[in-house]
Parts: C-alpha cells; sequence; structure tokens
C-alpha cells in the first residue's frame, strides 16, 4: 500500500471569537457538527497562523502560504488570481484586478456600498459583457477583458505594452469612503503610466454603468444602483513550481470562488465543476463532496481540495446565528465526504486509504465583519479513525448523500434557541471528555435530541472537538500555514520535500 490519498477541506472565515451572546462562547462551540468532532477526536489538533501570527491575512495569501508557496516572496496581488479563475488567460506583462460592483454617489464621488448586491448572478454577467473590450481613449493598443465571477464580483485583466502591477486600486475598502484614484507604488515611469490607464480605466467603466438599462431598473425599483467598479489588488501572473512537482501529488480542486480557482490554475491545480457549488449561501454543498471524492477515487488524484465560501460570508454579514448554522451545513457535507471515501476504502479492500484535514484561512469573527488575526482550528486525521471516532460503520452508512438542506437566511433561529443549543453541546462535551458511551435512548432534555453519538474513540491526541479553544490543547501546537505540507505529507508517509522549497 502507498501513500494516502488527502482531502483538504478549507472552510472560509471559519474562526471567530468568544461573543456575549453566546455566553462567551464561540459559533463553533455552539454548532452540533458531530463529523468535524469525530476528526478532531481521531487525529491530531493545533492552531493555525495561516501566514504568520498576528497578521489578519486575505484568503490569496493564507492559500499561498498553506499550499507552501510564501506569499512574501511570490505574491503578486490578488487580481490574477480572480481573473484567472473566472477565464482570463493572462500572459507575461499582462495586469488584472478583483472588482466589486458597487454603489457610488456621484454628487460626492463617495462610494456607499463596497457591495451592490450580493444575490447578483443574474445581473453580473449581463453588465461584465457591456465592459468587455471598453476601449480606453488614451491607450488605444490596450485591450480590457472583464469576465463574471461571482456574487457582486468580476476580474478585469488588461494588456498591452508598458504595463505594471507597481500600482494601487481605486477601492478605499470601506463604505461610505471616498472612491479612490489609483497611484503609482514605485518611481519608475512604467508605474506613473499605469496609474493613469487605471483612473481612465474606473472613468470609462462609470460612463458605460452610468445609463445601463440594469441600473435604470434597479434605481426604479429602489435598489441600489452598481454604477462602479471597484478596483483592487493589481496582480501580475505569478511563476512557481506546480503543485505535483513542489509536493509530489497530482491535485484537484473546488472551488466556486473564482479567487481561490485561479490561485489553484496558478499553481497548476485541476479545477473541476461542481454543478449547482457556487461561492455563497445558496450553494449544492453535497455537489463538491461528491465531485472531490469521485476525483480522488476514480479521477487518478492524490490530493483533493475543497475550498468553502459561506461561513466567511455570515461572518462579513455579520449574521451570528448564519455562521453557527451554515458551520453544521459544512458538517453535514463532511458526514458525506466521510462516508464516500470510506467506501472506497472497503471496495479496494484496504489498498486505497484516505486521510482528511479540516482548517481555515483566516478567522471572520461577527463582531468585526472582516478578517481579522485570531489562529484558525486545525484538525487531521485517517478516515478510518474518523469511523471509529463517529460511532462505528453503521453511523457512517447511515449518512444520507444528496442535496443537504439548507437555513432560511431570511428567518434566522433566535439567539435564545441557540443559547440552549450551547448548554446542550456544553453536556456532550463533558460526557466525552469524560468518557462517558453514548447509547440510544440518551434523555434529549440533556444531551439534546441529535442522535449522531459524541466522539467515542479518541486516537491522537486527547483533543475531542473541532473549535478554537479545544484545538489550543492539541498535540500540534500553533503553527504557521507553512508547516501544513509537511505535516500532511508526513502523516500520509510521504517524503518531506518533492522539489526545492519556495
Amino acid at each position: 500500500m502507498g501513500a494516502e490519498k488527502v482531502l483538504m477541506l478549507l472552510v472560509d472565515g471559519i474562526g471567530d471569537v468568544t461573543l456575549p451572546a453566546f455566553g462567551d462562547r464561540t459559533p463553533l462551540e455552539v454548532a452540533h457538527v458531530p463529523f468535524l468532532d469525530a476528526i478532531a477526536a481521531a487525529g491530531l489538533n493545533g492552531l493555525m497562523d495561516p501566514v504568520e501570527p498576528g497578521l489578519a491575512c486575505g484568503s490569496d495569501t493564507a492559500h499561498m502560504s498553506i499550499f507552501g508557496y510564501d506569499p512574501r516572496i511570490h505574491y503578486r496581488g490578488r487580481g490574477a488570481f480572480e481573473s484567472m479563475g473566472a477565464g482570463i488567460a493572462m500572459a507575461p506583462g499582462d495586469i488584472a484586478f478583483k472588482c466589486n460592483f458597487a454603489t457610488l454617489d456621484p454628487a460626492t464621488g463617495v462610494v456607499t456600498s463596497r457591495r451592490a448586491d450580493r444575490n447578483f448572478e443574474h445581473l453580473g454577467p449581463t453588465l461584465c459583457a457591456a465592459l468587455d473590450g471598453l476601449p480606453l481613449p488614451s491607450y488605444p493598443n490596450h485591450k480590457v477583458t472583464v469576465k463574471y465571477a461571482t456574487e457582486h464580483r468580476c476580474g478585469i485583466a488588461v494588456s498591452g505594452p508598458g504595463l505594471t502591477d507597481a500600482v494601487g486600486g481605486t477601492d478605499p475598502l470601506k463604505d461610505n469612503l471616498p472612491l479612490l484614484r489609483a497611484g503609482p507604488e514605485d518611481a519608475s515611469p512604467e508605474a506613473t503610466a499605469t496609474a493613469g490607464l487605471v483612473n481612465e480605466l474606473s472613468d470609462e467603466i462609470r460612463k458605460v454603468l452610468a445609463d445601463h438599462p440594469i441600473n435604470q431598473e434597479r434605481a426604479a425599483a429602489g435598489l441600489a444602483v452598481a454604477n462602479v467598479v471597484l478596483l483592487r489588488g493589481c496582480g501580475s501572473r505569478i511563476r512557481v513550481p506546480g503543485f505535483s512537482e513542489q509536493h509530489g501529488m497530482r491535485a484537484a480542486l473546488v472551488a466556486p470562488t473564482k479567487i481561490i480557482a485561479g490561485l489553484g490554475m496558478s499553481f497548476d491545480v485541476r479545477e473541476l465543476e461542481a454543478p449547482g457549488a457556487t461561492g455563497f449561501y445558496n450553494s449544492a454543498f453535497h455537489s463538491k463532496a461528491e465531485v472531490i471524492c469521485d476525483a480522488l477515487a476514480r479521477g487518478g488524484y492524490e490530493f483533493g481540495f475543497v475550498h468553502v465560501k459561506a461561513v466567511d460570508d455570515t461572518g462579513h454579514d455579520r449574521r451570528v446565528e448564519m455562521k453557527v448554522r451554515f458551520q453544521e451545513v459544512v458538517d453535514a457535507m463532511v458526514g458525506q465526504m466521510v462516508r464516500r471515501l470510506w467506501e472506497d476504502e472497503e471496495a479496494s479492500g484496504g489498498a486505497v486509504r484516505y486521510t482528511i484535514v479540516v482548517t481555515g484561512d483566516h478567522s471572520t469573527p461577527i463582531v468585526f465583519g472582516d478578517h481579522s488575526h485570531e489562529p484558525v482550528p486545525f484538525a487531521i486525521a485517517h478516515v478510518r479513525h474518523v469511523v471509529s471516532a463517529v460511532g462505528g460503520e453503521a453511523v457512517v452508512k447511515g449518512v444520507k448523500l444528496g442535496p443537504i438542506p439548507l437555513p432560511d437566511v431570511n428567518n434566522p433561529p433566535p439567539i435564545s434557541q441557540l443559547l440552549h443549543q450551547a448548554a446542550l453541546q456544553d453536556m456532550r462535551r463533558k460526557a466525552s471528555w469524560a468518557g462517558q458511551p453514548w447509547v440510544p435512548g440518551m434523555p434529549a432534555e440533556v444531551f439534546g435530541a441529535w442522535r449522531e453519538p459524541w466522539p467515542q474513540a479518541v486516537r491522537g491526541d486527547a483533543v475531542r472537538s473541532f473549535d478554537e479553544l479545544s484545538a489550543a490543547r492539541g498535540a500540534l501546537g500553533r503553527f504557521p500555514g507553512s508547516q501544513v505540507m509537511p505535516t500532511i505529507k508526513a502523516f500520509t508517509g510521504r517524503p518531506p520535500a518533492a522539489a526545492a522549497a519556495v
């Protein structure tokens, strides 16, 4: 038997802080996540700083670090990742931006909302088509390419002579601040010229959007108009060794969020399409599980990566109740992953084995509504041990495949209901730590009405639940994202480095 195959699940924005509304618990401590808890109980745990302690990083730099590519050396802006993921082919010398359709008060020049509307999938492609190929009167030798990404986002790339990514953007990064003018970030003539191009691009985009029929209809309906595109993260395509060269594993990813898809493409990681999967609350989570497990079992891949965005959106939107509920949706998806991988192990007669890894790329605390510097929980375990921890084969094979019910984002549960759930979760954790066996018929008024057992077998370290505070007790301690791939390779019996470190 060779080295184990790996399924890595990265839950964007999974970490949080203790909240007074939850009795000083984090959302993960409130959520009912039996399969995540089983992974924690079955393997090794720790707290991971995606780049370094104290840094509130973006998803792009976090993923680079986690995949084993030092962002301090290789990062060239996030625009290229977003644009490539949206389907724009980038050549050397091209620049690109990660962009938001937003709302501008033309009388004051203030960006009143950096997101015109998260529910934008039916409008974004039409607006992007109107902007694609936009001429720049002062720059006739340059070509503008615009592609829709997800939600309110798009990618914009510019090709032509004399460009550099050493320029700023137009995004003020917060609501109710003036639209910025791009400026050079070094003293080169290319930077000065490119900044002028970017500002003309911003101006010409606003001219097109001002009178677009979509915005006329939205204004008449009293909805926020998408009359500006915020340009940020100017970047060019990075040049690094591919993932298989770097780590000795053929890799594929499922990441409807275009910036993550483009980042994977930069590392020669194959992007797989999961029907119905999105980067928002309405995603088909079961489709992600099915596609990545099938790729590992039958597609010839040894490393499968899945990115989930919805939990991060709850943090940015400050939806405290929804963060709990979508963490529970993620757990249901993990249950399906464990079942599919376990069944493939059984079908192979033990010739194929799997390891599952769960972590995040940063914390997005509800109280901040943005990324923060808190570390995120990390857990790694052999799937066969997860099966034992969750209560055995019967529990795993009882997991239903197919669509996972989604919470109603317009009708969040009352905080009182979640506080009661938190108390029940506390009792389950205490029983687990005490080594109390779970048996059917446990009193629901003490342990809740859930039928999934708390962890029934513990291996690796003593951690029995997947949350920020429990992970701090894990055997892996606190470590930077650059150690994730070495940890995975050591855990699965692979050599520490398949190529020179980058």
